[in-house]
């Protein structure tokens, strides 16, 4: 698998404290960003450490005073964020674009604040502002896909098939939100066992097809021969059983010995 830079986590911070050391426009942000997600700003270093603060952000317009904070309080336990000194950092802070309750945080690991900012203005004339009411009607529409679908599996692939590109719940239809309960009541279900075979033409998932690439966003097992590009397996689900296997004749596309009964399987095939 390709290495993440860094592990991109979201933090329930409503009503607790969080240290945030320094004045002017370096630190002003921190302290805004900090409220906005209903944290209670500490700003006594001495205090924070006793009370067991766990996140710190340091905004000194001094280097070194930076430096010797960052060390203390990592000392005393707390994951510290050093504004502009990515190589003292713990975390770094990304660029979000707000459709609550969904978040798009976009993040470069501290090399470049001004990129994450352009993509994520990027994706804010892309992703409608309906995503949120979305994101709300599929939780309160929860009882009632578990009742029609009892299986996490089955319940799973329901959903991808209703909210991918063209589905019945397109995410990126601004009338989506409104269809919930009547695809729910009318229209929703399950694709049968399906197998895919992909032939790699190189290492790049660029060169992946719309569908390849979306099939392994989606697949339940993803069966790949050794030396399958890490870049490639990195596409797939997460959460999908993955398989080695050697190309033998066993292993064909309508007769893959690991294929999900009721799912997607994916085979990749490398270049001959």
């Amino acid at each position: 698998m390709s290495e993440l830079q860094s592990l991109p986590l979201f933090h329930n911070l409503k009503g607790q404290k969080v240290l945030v050391l320094g004045e002017g426009e370096a630190a002003e942000p921190k302290r805004r960003l900090v409220e906005r997600a209903g944290a209670i700003i500490e700003d006594d270093q001495q205090r924070a450490i006793d009370e067991g603060v766990r996140i710190a952000f340091v905004a000194y317009e001094d280097a070194k005073a930076c430096e010797v904070s960052a060390i203390n309080l990592r000392c005393a336990g707390m994951l510290v964020n050093v504004v502009d000194r990515p190589e003292l950092c713990d975390f770094t802070t990304p660029s979000i674009l707000d459709r609550n309750p969904v978040l798009i945080a976009v993040g470069t690991g501290g090399a470049s604040a001004g990129l994450a900012k352009h993509l994520r203005l990027r994706l804010e004339r892309i992703l409608p502002s309906s995503l949120g009411a979305l994101a709300r009607a599929l939780y309160d529409a929860r009882p009632k896909l578990r009742q029609r679908f009892p299986n996490a599996a089955e319940r799973r692939r329901a959903l991808d098939g209703a909210l991918r590109e063209g589905g019945a719940l397109d995410a990126l239809d601004e009338r989506s939100s409104e269809k919930v309960g009547a695809w729910l009541d009318n229209g929703a279900t399950t694709k049968s066992a399906d197998t895919l075979a992909i032939k790699l033409i190189g290492d790049d998932p660029e060169e992946l097809t719309l569908r390849q690439a979306r099939a392994l966003g989606e697949a339940d097992v993803v069966c790949s021969e050794a030396g399958t590009p890490p870049e490639i397996l990195a596409r797939a689900r997460a959460d999908a059983v993955r398989v080695v296997c050697a190309k033998e004749p066993a292993c064909r596309q309508d007769q893959c010995p690991y294929a999900a009964p009721d799912g997607l399987t994916v085979i990749i095939r490398c270049p001959d």
